[in-house]
C-alpha cells in the first residue's frame, strides 16, 4: 500500500495555522489539522521511537537535547523568558564535547578558504584535532559526471568538480569522530551525507548572493528578495515536473 492510499492527508506542518503552544506536538492537550503526523501517523511513531531502544541513539539523542538546553542562558528565572546565548559554532564545540570526541572532520567549499581556516583555529582552540579537506581535493574533472562545456563556471576549461564523495571517503578513513560541513553546494552536502559512516552536521551552508545566510532572503521575501517567490522569473529556463 502506497502512502497516499494508506493516509488521506499529507503531513504538512509547515502550513499550520494554530499558533505554537496550542500545537499538540508542543503542548498535551493542544490540537492539530488534518495532516498534522501527531495525530495521524502514531504507528510510524511508534516505530521511530523505538530506535531510541538503541543505547548509542539514546545516548546522542540525549546529549543532543541536554545541548539544546544548554544554549539558553538564566533557565531558572521565573516566569522564564527564552535567552539564548550560545552561537552554533560554540554549540557545536560543546556538543562534540559532551560526545568525548577529539577528532573532527571539517569538510569545506574552496570558496570559504578563509572561514574553514578560521573555523579550524576555533576547533583547535577547544582543544580538538582537525582533518579537514576542500571540496576540489582531487582534483577530479567534471568530465567525469559528463558535465559539458556550456554547464562549466569556466567555459573553454577542463574544470575540476566538486567531490563531496571523495571528502567524506577521506575523513571516514582518517577516522574522525564527528564531521562538520562548511558552505558545501546543493546536491554536493547530499552526496556526502549519502557516502559519509561518521556523525555529522552542518556549521554553514552555501548561497553565494546573502553571504551564506540563506534565511536572509526567506525573511525579505516579501520585499526586497520578492522574486524568489516567482519562479518563472527567478529561474528563468527551469522547468518543474510540479507545474
Amino acid at each position: 500500500m502506497s502512502n497516499k492510499e494508506k493516509f488521506k492527508y499529507r503531513s504538512a506542518c509547515a502550513s499550520c495555522d494554530l499558533p505554537v503552544f496550542d500545537r499538540i506536538c508542543f503542548t498535551e492537550n493542544g490540537k492539530g489539522g488534518k495532516g498534522c503526523p501527531s495525530l495521524t501517523r502514531k504507528s510510524v511513531l511508534k516505530e521511530a521511537n523505538k530506535l531510541y531502544e538503541d543505547e548509542n541513539i539514546k545516548h546522542f539523542a540525549h546529549m543532543a537535547s541536554a545541548q539544546e538546553a544548554a544554549g539558553y542562558a538564566n533557565r531558572d528565572q521565573q516566569p522564564y523568558v527564552m535567552q539564548p546565548s550560545k552561537t552554533r559554532i560554540v554549540e557545536t564545540c560543546e556538543f562534540a564535547h559532551r560526545m568525548k570526541y577529539k577528532r573532527l572532520g571539517l569538510a569545506f567549499c574552496l570558496g570559504l578558504t578563509k572561514e574553514a581556516k578560521v573555523v579550524e583555529e576555533i576547533f583547535t582552540g577547544y582543544g580538538f584535532e582537525v582533518v579537514s579537506v576542500c571540496c576540489k581535493a582531487g582534483r577530479s574533472s567534471k568530465d567525469l559526471v559528463d558535465i559539458v562545456d556550456d554547464e562549466k563556471i569556466f567555459k573553454g576549461t577542463d574544470e575540476a568538480m566538486c567531490n563531496p564523495i571523495f571528502q567524506a571517503k577521506i575523513l571516514d578513513e582518517e577516522k574522525t569522530e564527528f564531521n562538520i560541513l562548511l558552505g558545501l553546494c546543493v546536491g554536493h552536502d547530499t552526496l556526502f551525507f549519502q557516502h559519509t559512516s561518521t556523525p555529522t552536521t552542518v556549521l554553514a551552508v552555501k548561497d553565494r548572493v546573502t553571504g551564506h545566510n540563506p534565511l536572509a532572503a526567506v525573511y525579505q521575501s516579501e520585499s526586497y528578495y520578492r522574486k524568489i517567490r516567482c519562479p518563472d522569473i527567478a529561474s528563468p529556463g527551469i522547468t518543474s515536473d510540479h507545474g
